[in-house]
């Protein structure tokens, strides 16, 4: 253990010195942080336990099916490689996303080409201030014919949903999303309904704009496995962008996305992404990087056990697209950010400070030991 790292158990009161930090990271000559197994193969590979490269059917199967699904839409979006692999990983893990992102970087237009990879059904719900949680979950209505009531199903019905600008409902409408997001039911005039396999929310807002915006309260941004930030492309792919809708005003493009993945597809996937092997080193280096969150003196809300449990299965899913069938530590390095950037709150100190959340994440992955 480094000199100046305290016990996981001991609370640190001092602000940590991020100016020592080593780049974890590589960056993009754009100055992108990309995850480190995009750039180059593991250096940590050797401390898995298992044959390097090794990987059954059901894994090269996941590896296949999550490139042709970016095939298919990078056939409209150029770049956003990095949100497309995590958004595929959320998918595979069962979770729930968050994109943000500013006006105008195809945040719906990303999950509008991923829902029409997928032979499933498909809602949109604009979020507006007047939506009441009726609009989403359903409402009973009574039947003049039965002298009874029945339920009319909401959009909430649905396998793939898309919950634009979530933030611009008011918080008794982002509510109703709550027990859908983690139980897979909601419960209307004391009756619960099952939803169906598989649901998948990806949820969007714009980190700009705060006027008619409601904030997302804490306990709904848990329930998202990730959050995403959707950046500007760079000179390069706007050239291209502008070169290849030069003319196709209307977007005529996106006719050209397939269905390639079904529900039994994704059964599939989820089923060989669970087995998929992580030694027990790694769990705890997990628990470690999350216990540190509850320990560290510049975070006023740690990340909860559902993170160490995001942790574990985006880790899982990424190595299986990744074509492995076990985890590296540089699996779980690269979804550490999505999973706790929206889960941990800086204390009041470090955030008139100016530091930012990637940077306090950045130095508790640095400082905890890899396993070796």
């Amino acid at each position: 253990m480094e000199e100046n790292q305290k016990p996981l158990a001991e609370k640190n009161t001092q602000p940590e010195n991020y100016m020592a930090q080593s780049a974890e990271n590589s960056a993009s000559p754009d100055g992108r942080q990309v995850p480190t197994s995009e750039v180059l193969p593991s250096e940590n590979e050797q401390h898995t336990g298992f044959t390097i490269g090794t990987g059954d059917k059901a894994i090269i199967e996941v590896s296949e099916m999550a490139l042709k699904i970016k095939h298919e839409i990078q056939k409209v979006i150029i770049g956003q490689d990095e949100t497309i692999t995590y958004m595929l990983t959320a998918l595979f893990s069962g979770g729930n996303l968050l994109l943000e992102g500013v006006p105008g970087v195809a945040k719906t237009l990303l999950v509008k080409l991923l829902a029409k990879t997928l032979d499933t059904s498909f809602k949109r719900i604009q979020f507006t201030p007047d939506l009441m949680p009726s609009d989403i979950i359903g409402t009973s209505i009574f039947d003049l014919k039965s002298s009874s009531f029945t339920f009319r199903e909401g959009p909430l019905f649905s396998n793939f949903i898309l919950v634009d600008e979530i933030n611009r409902a008011p918080a008794k409408t982002q509510a109703a999303l709550i027990e859908a997001m983690e139980e897979r039911q909601v419960t209307v005039d004391g009756e619960t309904y099952k939803l169906d396999f598989p649901l998948f929310i990806v949820a969007t807002q714009n980190p700009i704009e705060q006027e008619g915006t409601y904030k997302l309260p804490e306990a709904q941004l848990d329930r998202f496995i990730f959050k995403l930030n959707v950046n500007y492309p760079d000179l390069e792919q706007e050239m291209e962008i502008l070169t290849r809708f030069a003319g196709d005003f209307k977007l005529a493009q996106i006719d050209d996305v397939e269905k390639v993945f079904s529900v039994n597809d994704l059964n599939k996937c989820m089923a060989a992404i669970e087995d998929v092997q992580i030694l027990p080193e790694l769990i705890r280096y997990i628990a470690s990087i999350v216990h540190n969150t509850r320990q560290n003196g510049d975070i006023f809300l740690g990340a909860s056990t559902r993170a160490s449990l995001a942790m574990l299965k985006a880790s899982k899913a990424l190595a299986a697209i990744n074509g492995r069938n076990f985890v590296t530590p540089d699996d779980i390095k690269d979804v550490a950010y999505p999973v706790l950037n929206h889960r941990i709150i800086l204390t009041p100190e470090r955030e008139i400070e100016g530091v930012e959340i990637r940077e306090v994440i950045d130095f508790i992955i640095e400082k905890i030991e890899v396993p070796r």
